[in-house]
């Protein structure tokens, strides 16, 4: 069993979800509201969660999470919380369900309004203790299980982020069976976002060693071991599963060390309502741009990256990307996600104020996310 203390606990094993019962004991959690979505209720996934935990423990289920957690989401499951007196929180699913899981932790233990805590304007100082939460994640993608943010649709239409370190989960259980029914495009799309996660970590000019060789180590597992071709091609490939589940929450744990105009790009294109679209696959289409842009800024850390992912002297980064995301079937650009130029006006803003865009390899100003997005657009 692998045992990681950098940020909380966090078991990445087959089998993990064992541990439940002993964690919520351990956390004296005895009523626990489960914060998940009902696509995992009835594909029997919260049952099978429900069967690890003592029957003495009494149950709450909130599964409204949508697939870009809202604002009034969270505030349902604080009230569904509140009254039905639960004393902790389950965050089990995808980055949707943990970050609701997240903001709910806070506005738990937080005065309204939700949009006083946003990491833009310095709100991440005002957050202290949240309401304890177990991270289960059935994706690999996002690395909620061990990221100190969330991100959440505002009730005035913004998307923005909520970090601090009191949001991290007492206690993550990775187990990768839970990926194994993963459909195809899910898991590609997922295990692009963890890819991103760990490019733009190591792209950072932040300097964090100890982040940079983690981020390193997953794009080795993810790309240079063809873990994430093998895991949507093959669903039931256990160690492709489980080495993805490493990647994934090693591109959180990298990304300490800051992202960048990807994450900003996607953060922007995901208030678009009509569209709903899915994060990591707007990461993963964004990314070569993003790469191409920031290319005469980034030195040695370029072969660094190709060593690690096996990309050929031939083909560059922004190259293999491109391939990678047409072998697993992925979107070639923005505009074959239904963007239209005439949208573009409308993100460059909340792409500028983003807080990833501070960290991005290069600086970006207005006139650079018109350029990021005119060549993301294809």
């Amino acid at each position: 069993m692998a045992l990681i203390t950098f940020v909380n606990q966090c078991h990445i094993e087959h089998g993990a979800i064992g541990m439940l019962g002993d964690t919520l004991r351990q956390l004296g959690i005895t009523r626990p509201l489960i914060c998940t979505d009902k696509g995992l209720v009835n594909i029997g996934v919260v049952d099978t969660i429900r069967a690890r935990i003592p029957n003495d423990v009494d149950v709450t289920i909130y599964d409204g999470t949508p697939e870009n957690p809202t604002e009034p989401a969270v505030k349902d499951a604080v009230r569904m919380y509140q009254e039905n007196g639960c004393d902790g929180i389950i965050a089990l699913g995808g980055g949707s369900s943990m970050d609701l899981a997240k903001g709910a932790a806070l506005l738990l233990t937080h005065d309204e309004p939700l949009i006083e805590y946003n990491a833009a304007t310095g709100g991440g100082a005002k957050i202290g203790p949240v309401a304890p939460m177990i991270a289960i994640p059935t994706t690999s993608g996002t690395g909620s299980e061990v990221s100190r943010g969330a991100v959440i649709k505002t009730e005035d239409g913004r998307k923005l982020i909520f970090s601090s370190p009191n949001m991290i989960a007492k206690v993550s259980l990775c187990d990768p069976e839970l990926t194994v029914g993963l459909p195809p495009l899910l898991t590609a799309a997922t295990g692009m976002d963890a890819v991103t996660h760990l490019m733009e970590a190591v792209m950072s000019p932040a300097e964090n060693p100890p982040a940079e060789a983690i981020g390193l180590d997953g794009l080795w597992r993810a790309v240079g071991q063809g873990n994430l071709i093998r895991a949507t091609e093959n669903g039931g490939d256990r160690e492709a599963r489980k080495q993805m589940m490493i990647a994934a929450t090693e591109g959180a744990l990298a990304f300490t060390k800051g992202l960048g105009a990807v994450h900003a790009m996607s953060h922007a294109a995901g208030r678009i309502d009509h569209l709903n679209l899915h994060h990591g696959t707007l990461n993963a289409v964004c990314l070569p741009a993003c790469l191409r842009y920031n290319h005469d800024v980034l030195g040695d850390k370029i072969a660094r990256m190709k060593q690690v992912m096996e990309v050929p002297d031939s083909q560059s980064l922004d190259q293999a990307i491109e391939a990678l995301n047409a072998k697993l079937g992925l979107p070639a650009n923005l505009s074959e996600m239904g963007i239209t130029a005439d949208m573009v006006p409308g993100m460059i803003e909340p792409a500028l104020v983003d807080p990833t865009t501070r960290t991005n390899a290069k600086p970006v100003d207005a006139a650079g996310f018109e350029a990021l997005y005119q060549d993301a657009m294809g």
